[in-house]
């Protein structure tokens, strides 16, 4: 069992690289967020945000009750969760669940382990640090995609759906469910002021950026 883990190990143990052909379907973009889609607890889940700032993995409750699972599978959660401004956001528990990454024929299948807030979002599912890791996975705004290896050594690689980016993008203004980080620590105040400058933007020719409440937009 020792010689099959090390022998999986180093075949998920090469460089992942994007090139130039990895823009050639990419739509010209400043700055859309890579948006993709799982399947977990039997069900394609869209609007998966691939998040390298979040240092959690999340579920939305809005999210775990589509996809109609029990609530027996919640289990405790002790710590805390706060967004950009250090605002503690609700945590109802967290679960495991299997999730599958695919594109192709090639797949790649891990548990998960999922924070379950009860917070807005206009997306489904925050993929933090933690997946990511787990997943060796890297993620690029530029080309818009997420690559990872397959437990056989090859590559998958997973487009985001730009259309579907831009559409939670604007919804998270308009319905002022702004896009946010989540932090298992309150944020220094450093940090909440190099966050809220990164999340300035121009829709429309008009700018945006983050209030002082989670998700209160305001407009300059």
């Amino acid at each position: 069992m020792m010689i099959e883990a090390q022998e999986e190990d180093q075949a998920l143990d090469v460089d992942l690289v994007f090139t130039k052909a990895d823009l050639r379907d990419v739509v010209p973009h400043d700055n859309d967020p890579v948006v993709i889609s799982v399947v977990t607890a039997g069900r394609n889940v869209h609007r998966v945000l691939v998040d390298q700032g979040s240092s959690a993995d999340v579920m939305f409750w809005q999210t775990f009750n589509k996809l109609q699972l029990s609530p027996d599978q919640l289990r405790p959660y002790t710590g805390c969760l706060y967004g950009f401004a250090g605002d503690q956001v609700e945590v109802r528990r967290h679960l495991e669940l299997r999730t599958t990454f695919t594109y192709g024929i090639a797949s790649r299948t891990e548990n998960i382990r999922y924070l379950v807030m009860n917070a807005p979002s206009a997306y489904k599912i925050l993929l933090g640090r933690p997946a990511l890791n787990r997943l060796r996975a890297v993620a690029s705004t530029r080309h818009v995609k997420m690559k990872l290896l397959d437990l056989g050594g090859t590559m998958i690689t997973i487009k985001s759906d730009q259309k579907e980016a831009k559409r939670c993008y604007e919804n998270s203004l308009k319905t002022k469910r702004g896009m946010f980080t989540v932090t298992t620590r309150a944020p220094s105040e450093e940090e909440v002021a190099r966050a809220e400058i990164a999340l300035e933007w121009e829709i429309g020719g008009k700018m945006f950026k983050l209030g002082k409440s989670l998700g209160q937009g305001t407009q300059d």
